[in-house]
């Protein structure tokens, strides 16, 4: 009957949900050699990676008629308390069942009510409850710079970041308050800047061309309120304005990182020192791709002959995994290497051909080799306000759950370090780019910030992995900058 078909199809979407939430499995992340992503369906999960559980509690333990008569008050929390972990595999409508129409339309109202309030609970969940987060790759390298006593300099970043998003959505007046601001802010804290640089005249002059970009950028939105909303001319004087904005960010850049202070390089234990690290610094990697048959790639209507992406390798946070990505990067490792997996979830690379999982090489004595002989390096996760990372667990394994990491994957093109699922210590070359949906991956509220080290973010061309697809090819890998931070085994 209908009844009895919605009510199994409810049972098969809270039974998943459920059971996600207890195991917040990561299946998503594994290596892509032990992920078949065209077999993966909600029924495979619950057989055999989730270890069914019967619906009540994470025991399998429940009384069915008690659980019947509250499953449609209690669905709507449940799904939406677990709809970032499930989201991983599939989508309520289609764990559903068949109840669409020949249009694709769920056509039942029991299922339509479901299918609204699961998604819009799960939307207002992920928002953070109206915060904005952080999307913006070089704030968040700007924010895991490691630097002593940063409440005024942080203050100082956020006026200025604020000024690019009015510029972006037109609030003129504010962006013109902000660049005033920021002027009042380089002539009363100058010399208390200088003092935190490594080098105070570096600092002294990154400070002095700041302040020389504040009046022309502001003179060019100024410029944009006398023309009217759309028009070319507005158009042109923002335009100028924006560029101005992302000039003055670069500088604010350099200028946090000589705060950093001289010669400091995050801890690391000892007994990963026959890897390779990236020390005391961060490294720059370029990448170009081609498509098969020298098809373009497209980006929003645009078609371009390759694909250039620019990322910032993190030795901050990820000494060990940043520098194992820019020694493989060093070594050619990732030339010629197709993309192995493109979902619109993530991009992943780094399994080479035959039958190893990733590099083989002499393996760590603390981590050992992989079962073909593959390099492995520790899972490496850096909490806020912690001195160092801690390496070989989870987040949930130090019982930290919640708590920020320093990089989160909040920006589209973050990079995190691919495993297997339950086992922290299993990567070796293979990585992924977040494709970042602020609904379902909040920072803070999913399940991949403190389970997946984020080593890097793409910084210029992220655009480029809404069209990068498996098969494109990485024609060419290269270290553009700091190479000298990365230590090699002694």
């Amino acid at each position: 009957s209908i009844n009895q078909s919605i009510n199994q199809s409810i049972m098969k979407f809270t039974s998943l949900a459920l059971m996600a939430s207890c195991f917040t499995s990561v299946i998503a992340f594994a290596p892509s050699s032990t992920l078949n992503t065209n077999t993966i369906t909600a029924g495979s999960i619950i057989n055999s990676k989730l270890h069914a559980v019967k619906p009540g509690n994470c025991n399998g333990n429940g009384n069915d008629n008690d659980w019947m008569e509250s499953i449609q008050k209690n669905l709507k929390g449940a799904a939406t308390a677990t709809l970032l972990a499930s989201a991983i595999w599939a989508s309520p409508t289609a764990i559903l069942g068949n109840t669409n129409d020949v249009h694709g339309n769920v056509n039942n109202p029991l299922l339509q009510q479901i299918q609204s309030s699961v998604m819009a609970d799960a939307k207002e969940m992920a928002s953070g409850s109206g915060s904005r987060v952080n999307k913006d790759a070089e704030s968040l390298l700007r924010l895991g710079l490691p630097i002593p006593k940063d409440k005024e300099v942080r203050k100082f970043q956020a006026v200025i970041e604020e000024i690019r998003q009015d510029i972006q959505t037109k609030r003129k007046s504010s962006a013109i308050d902000g660049l005033k601001n920021t002027k009042k802010t380089i002539k009363s804290k100058s010399t208390e800047f200088q003092k935190m640089c490594q080098s105070p005249s570096t600092c002294e002059a990154i400070l002095t061309q700041m302040n020389d970009i504040l009046d022309p950028e502001s003179a060019n939105v100024a410029e944009s309120q006398q023309f009217g909303s759309g028009s070319d001319q507005e158009r042109a004087a923002l335009d100028k304005a924006y560029k101005l904005q992302s000039d003055l960010q670069k500088l604010l850049t350099s200028l946090e990182e000589q705060m950093v202070p001289a010669g400091f390089a995050t801890p690391v234990p000892e007994e990963y020192g026959d890897l390779p690290q990236l020390r005391g610094g961060r490294a720059v990697v370029e990448f170009v791709l081609n498509k098969p048959n020298g098809a373009p790639f497209d980006v929003e209507g645009v078609n371009f002959d390759q694909a250039k992406m620019t990322m910032v390798i993190d030795g901050f946070t990820a000494p060990v995994t940043g520098g194992n990505f820019v020694d493989l990067v060093q070594k050619g490792f990732y030339n010629n290497m197709k993309i192995q997996r493109s979902d619109g979830f993530v991009v992943q690379t780094g399994d080479p051909d035959g039958p190893a999982d990733g590099y083989v090489a002499k393996p760590s004595k603390s981590i050992g080799a992989g079962k073909h002989g593959e390099r492995l390096i520790p899972s490496e996760i850096f909490i806020k306000g912690d001195k160092g990372p801690f390496y070989e667990s989870t987040i949930e394994d130090e019982g930290r759950g919640g708590e920020a990491t320093v990089l989160p994957f909040s920006s589209y093109g973050a990079m995190g370090w691919a495993r297997e699922e339950y086992d922290a210590n299993s990567g070796s070359s293979q990585f992924f780019w977040l494709l970042f949906d602020s609904d379902l991956t909040p920072a803070g509220k999913n399940v991949l910030d403190g389970r997946y080290p984020v080593f890097g973010y793409v910084v210029e061309g992220a655009d480029f992995l809404r069209d990068i697809k498996e098969d494109d090819t990485i024609i060419s890998a290269k270290v553009t900058d700091g190479l000298q931070f990365l230590v090699q085994p002694k």
